[in-house]
C-alpha cells in the first residue's frame, strides 16, 4: 500500500513557505492506519522493549495501537500540568523558544527499554527531549519510531547515537 497517497501535503502552513504533511486522511482510512502501524512495529518486533514513550499529542494516536502490536505499555509524556502524580520533567528549546516535557516519576522500572514514540520527526528537539525524560527516569532508551520524518529539517543526526526508524522520509 502507497501510504504517501493517505498523507496531504498542504502548503504554507502553518506560516508561508511550509509545506505541512497532514496525517489526517491517513488516521481516517482503516486500512491505511493498520498499514502504517504494522511498518512503524517491524522494525522493533525483535528489540526486547518494555515499554513506549508517547509523545503528546499526535504521538499518542500511533502509541497505543503500536503498543498493543508490540505487547507493550505505554507511558505518556505531556505538557506541563497534565499529569496528575509526582513528574520528572525536562526543558528543551525550540526554534522559536523553550517548552518543557513531563513524564510521571517512577512508573519505568530501572533499565527498562523503551522505544519514544511520535508522528513526525523534524528538528528533533522534543523526540531528543523524551529521551532525555526516559534515561532520568531509569530507563533506557531503544530508540525512536515515527510515521513521517522531514529529512530536511535535520532531527535524525540529533536523536543520536540511537536507532531511528521512520516510515515515510521526505
Amino acid at each position: 500500500m502507497d501510504l504517501t497517497a493517505h498523507i496531504r501535503p498542504i502548503p504554507d502552513f502553518p506560516k508561508p513557505g511550509i509545506l505541512f504533511r497532514d496525517i489526517t486522511p491517513l488516521l481516517a482510512d482503516a486500512a491505511a492506519f493498520a498499514e502504517a502501524i504494522e511498518r512503524m512495529a517491524g522494525p522493533w518486533r525483535e528489540s526486547r522493549l518494555d515499554a513506549i514513550a508517547a509523545v503528546e499529542a499526535r504521538g499518542f494516536l500511533f502509541a497505543g495501537p503500536l503498543a498493543l502490536a508490540l505487547d507493550v505499555g505505554v507511558i505518556p509524556v505531556r505538557k506541563p500540568g497534565k499529569l496528575p502524580a509526582d513528574t520528572i520533567s525536562h526543558e528543551y528549546e525550540l526554534e522559536y523558544g523553550r517548552d518543557r516535557l513531563e513524564m510521571h516519576a517512577g512508573v519505568l522500572r530501572a533499565g527498562a527499554r523503551v522505544l519514544v514514540v511520535d508522528d513526525v520527526l523534524a528538528t528533533g528537539g522534543t523526540a531528543a527531549a523524551c529521551m532525555r525524560l526516559v534515561a532520568a527516569g531509569g530507563g533506557v532508551v531503544a530508540g525512536a519510531a515515527f510515521l513521517v520524518e522531514i529529512e530536511p529539517l535535520g532531527g535524525r543526526p540529533r536523536l543520536a547515537p540511537h536507532r531511528v526508524e521512520s516510515v515515510l522520509v521526505y
